[in-house]
């Protein structure tokens, strides 16, 4: 890995059919619109949030997780991580996929070996009352539980009893979407009912039943671009060997690759496509490697950090539900 303290790379994208798209919204506000200055216009021009941050992690830790047999893509079977089953064996969730990983709820209310899971992750962390947080060591011991927390972040934000100093490891891989120079595309359409012609007092439209119109806005932009950064600063402060960080640094790599190289469709109407293949930090010049040269660079880093992460088997915690 070079000194370079952050990686950027950018792609441009562009619906794969027609050119609309459907970006993320809240309940609360809709669209996440915002204006942003326009060097080649001189002028202000409205924008949107194609994908949040926050689901954009999310989807870079998806492609390195397989949902059909609930477990991690082959090529990350050495590396650890915590696996939440029932007493009969039955999958639950893992610390690849809760949005808390390591702090999930399922995983902090689990045991291992009998041991309550909260008691085992304080302890391998060295967390104590009247100590200061240990970030190196604390580090590595999230390295030898499932190293994607320290790309994507975990927070240990119980309170200080039962994590004390609620040690935080923010992400060290962050992207978002966005669309410049927008318009509104106002669509509607008929859900009908070709049973039912007449609405009485009882089985309405709130029960499903009725011809109900409705409308919906979708979006049409200049650009849209997808922005990816790699804190290598943060990836070297853990303090962890050169292995492993040359490890973290190729998965990083090999998410976002993986990433812009599949089919992205975010939502229903929502179904985008890179216009390239070569994407380039425009300040360090670094290219993002092929998925096949990240394949193998994350494969060699595997094997490089067999001393410290053992053979990497998942980490089996039980879970059952509290009695209500």
């Amino acid at each position: 890995m070079t000194q370079t303290r952050r990686l950027l790379f950018k792609a441009d994208l562009e619906p794969l059919a027609g050119d609309r798209f459907q970006p993320t919204g809240f309940p609360d506000l809709g669209a996440a619109r915002f204006d942003r200055y326009d060097e080649s216009s001189g002028d202000w021009v409205s924008c949107l949030v194609v994908e949040s941050p926050q689901s954009m992690a999310n989807r870079l830790e998806g492609t390195a997780w397989d949902d059909l047999e609930d477990r991690p893509v082959a090529l990350f079977d050495g590396l650890p991580y915590v696996r939440v089953l029932r007493d009969d064996g039955s999958y639950v969730t893992s610390s690849r996929t809760e949005a808390h990983r390591l702090a999930s709820a399922f995983i902090k209310d689990a045991t291992l070996d009998g041991k309550d899971m909260k008691e085992v992750i304080k302890d391998r962390l060295g967390l104590s009352e009247d100590k200061p947080l240990a970030s190196r060591e604390i580090a590595e011991a999230v390295f030898r539980l499932d190293p994607f927390c320290l790309l994507h972040g975990v927070f240990f934000a119980e309170s200080a009893r039962v994590w004390p100093g609620q040690p935080k490891i923010a992400r060290a891989v962050s992207a978002a979407i966005d669309a410049i120079d927008v318009r509104a595309a106002e669509l509607g359409g008929v859900k009908r009912d070709h049973v039912r012609h007449s609405i009485g007092e009882t089985g309405g439209s709130s029960e499903g039943f009725g011809t109900i119109p409705f409308h919906r806005t979708e979006w049409t932009a200049r650009r849209i671009t997808a922005s990816f950064t790699v804190d290598r600063a943060q990836i070297r402060s853990y303090g962890l060997s050169d292995a492993a960080t040359n490890l973290l640094d190729a998965i990083a790599r090999w998410e976002i690759r993986s990433l812009l190289d599949s089919p992205m469709r975010l939502r229903t109407a929502c179904d985008l496509e890179a216009l390239s293949a070569e994407f380039v930090d425009e300040r360090s010049g670094e290219r993002l490697a092929t998925l096949e040269e990240l394949t193998s660079e994350v494969r060699d880093g595997i094997s490089a950090c067999s001393g410290l992460i053992g053979t990497g088997e998942p980490i089996e915690v039980l879970w059952a539900p509290r009695k209500r």
